[in-house]
């Protein structure tokens, strides 16, 4: 790729937009596997090359402090490196902690978000791949936008920067960020953000239920914890779609009439619909969502509509 100044690939999709609110933190080493294998919730070590699997970093009281799309990939020198796609106003806290956890391992954890370009991508599948970019499968949710052309997929394609090169960009339509948002927000997976950080155990997001937890795994920091909120009793939080009228934000808390006076959940990712009001992934209590009377902010807040989830709750594993 040196030899390239102005790399270019094309992806047939419907929409696509350059993710400037992601960034990467770049897990390279002899050891690099085996480091994240025993700090995400995810199983590391059968990843194949050009995978990626959704994955969480905990606290040792099992809450998630960030969350990831891992993938992984050849470096330059032919040599594999994972790469860990995760929202950027976490990324130096998370590195930090990260790091702290390395002591002799021969892995070196460095923030890389300067050396690729993150675009998404929503339409129809894209073409094989080709020199200098890497894709990422996101999950997708069974609306879509009134004029989304009928999406069939989503992709985030992350783009090398070689040296002296400028930036590679897929083709298509440019698509707004709201609407990339609410595409997130449709897929019923949230990512952890800075007001969410050391908010949730895993369930509480459904990551059970979406691939992002893997119970058959050796140890990770928090792992007795989410294992125990799965084996032992109902899950009495999870995660669910809402829809309303007045704008929301991460962290904004949601109320039930079984307690007026504490907050049942709260908001963890939201975004405009292109319907109308906004759209939400939110964590709550079981027993409030059964309610079928949720508001948002106070007991008197605006009234808040829960949704089908694009997907199954996994009771067990």
């Amino acid at each position: 790729m040196s030899a390239l100044t102005e790399p270019s690939f094309a992806v047939p999709a419907t929409r696509t937009l350059l993710l400037e609110h992601l960034g990467v933190i770049r897990a390279a080493g002899a050891d690099a596997a085996v480091f994240l294998q025993g700090q995400l919730t995810q199983d590391v070590l059968t990843l194949g090359l050009g995978q990626s699997r959704l994955a969480a970093f905990c606290s040792a009281k099992g809450r998630m402090l960030a969350s990831f799309w891992v993938l992984k990939r050849m470096d330059a020198d032919a040599q594999p490196e994972f790469l860990l796609v995760c929202s950027r106003d976490i990324l130096a806290q998370t590195l930090k902690r990260l790091s702290m956890f390395v002591l002799r391992a021969k892995v070196k954890m460095t923030d890389a978000t300067g050396d690729f370009r993150i675009y998404g991508a929503v339409g129809q599948p894209p073409v094989a791949p080709v020199l200098g970019f890497e894709m990422i499968a996101l999950p997708t949710g069974a609306a879509s936008a009134p004029d989304d052309g009928g999406a069939a997929g989503r992709w985030l394609v992350v783009a090398s920067l070689p040296s002296g090169a400028s930036a590679p960009a897929p083709t298509g339509q440019p698509m707004a960020l709201d609407l990339w948002h609410w595409f997130d927000v449709q897929s019923g997976v949230a990512m952890i953000t800075l007001p969410t950080v050391d908010a949730f155990v895993p369930q509480m997001l459904n990551y059970e239920s979406v691939g992002g937890v893997n119970f058959k795994k050796g140890c990770y920091p928090g792992q007795e914890v989410v294992a125990r909120s799965q084996f032992r009793g109902t899950l009495k939080r999870r995660a669910y779609l809402v829809h309303g009228d007045a704008a929301m934000t991460a962290g904004d808390p949601l109320f039930s009439p079984l307690d007026a006076d504490q907050a049942c959940g709260s908001v963890v990712q939201a975004a405009p619909a292109p319907q109308g009001g906004y759209d939400a992934v939110a964590s709550m209590q079981v027993a409030a969502a059964q309610t079928g009377a949720l508001t948002l902010g106070s007991p008197i807040g605006g009234a808040l509509q829960i949704m089908p989830l694009p997907y199954v709750l996994l009771d067990d594993v």
